[in-house]
């Protein structure tokens, strides 16, 4: 299982480019790419055996391989697309578990429960902590608009991504004690004060 993460990161990338409709503007390759990224980020931060490591990140892979089929139980979608590719490449059973374990518990509202789960789930919201967040919040504003038919006026989604911050919790240790401090900037940059 050495080369699972180039066999998956290979897969993905050509299943993505090839599949995933260009109308996703907050859901597309370069998500996956992010979240690929912190949760390597954080895993490390959890001194994660070799084996943990490759959990989260083939998870990370797969998360959003799902909005090819469907934007509502995406999740679904992507744990049968992750089941497939690794069965037929011949991992162990409790590892594809974790691994589809890990793709539900990004589900909203988050709900993990294994280390692994909660790493991938804070890896998932990573970009709530960036300094350019604005960019993200635009391009899942214009996504909700396409494809649950979701207009907000830009007070109305102001106060719900002032909501959705301050409801957030990070569940790794990790993320609590860092991540959360960036996301607090992003929290006082949207001038939340008037809405919590």
């Amino acid at each position: 299982m050495e080369n699972i993460i180039e066999a998956v990161s290979r897969y993905v990338v050509v299943f993505l480019s090839e599949n995933l409709s260009g109308h996703l503007s907050f859901h597309n390759i370069g998500h996956t790419y992010d979240v690929v990224r912190a949760a390597g980020e954080i895993g490390m931060q959890c001194s994660f055996s070799q084996e943990e490591m490759q959990i989260v990140q083939v998870a990370a892979w797969f998360h959003d391989c799902g909005y090819v089929n469907a934007y509502i139980g995406h999740e679904q979608e992507s744990k049968k697309i992750a089941k497939a590719f690794l069965e037929s490449y011949g991992c162990k059973e409790s590892f594809i578990e974790a691994v589809l374990c890990c793709i539900e518990s990004t589900k909203y509202p988050q709900n993990p429960s294994s280390l692994t789960e909660k790493v991938v789930c804070d890896a998932d919201l990573y970009h709530l902590t960036k300094p350019n967040y604005a960019k993200y919040e635009r391009a899942l504003r214009k996504e909700f608009e396409k494809y649950l038919g979701l207009c907000y006026t830009n007070e109305e989604w102001q106060k719900e991504n002032c909501n959705f911050l301050t409801q957030h919790q990070f569940h790794t240790e990790y993320g609590q004690k860092i991540l959360a401090k960036f996301k607090e900037v992003n929290l006082q940059f949207l001038n939340c004060s008037e809405y919590i």
